[in-house]
């Protein structure tokens, strides 16, 4: 994986799940690190749910194997650019070479840094 291709900064968050004060459990996320990765724009969509129209953008990310975030999954998010993409997919690249992200955001979401 050449360092000149790992051209944003991308930041891996884990799902969690807490207690608040009424005892109701509450969603939330924390961030694993902040990493270098590539990023590519593979296909964009609309689609309609619940009578309200929503596009979407799914997107690849590659970053450096580490054990520390090795066991990203579906569950996780990653943020890019101020905008939060659902993980879709994790798969490893060569043999502990690197991690290959598919995530999906959705495309009305505000991008501060464009």
């Amino acid at each position: 994986m050449r360092a000149g291709s790992l051209d944003r900064w991308l930041i891996l968050q884990r799902r969690t799940v807490e207690t608040d004060a009424l005892g109701e459990e509450v969603e939330t996320f924390i961030d694993l690190a902040t990493v270098r990765a590539s990023k590519t724009d593979i296909s964009d969509a609309e689609k309609v749910r619940a009578q309200q129209v929503g596009a979407e953008i799914t997107t690849r990310f590659q970053i450096r194997w580490s054990v520390n975030w090795s066991d990203l999954n579906p569950k996780d998010r990653v943020t890019c650019e101020s905008r939060e993409y659902e993980v879709v997919g994790v798969k490893e690249i060569g043999r502990r070479e690197g991690i290959e992200i598919t995530a999906c955001a959705r495309a009305d979401q505000t991008n501060l840094y464009r």
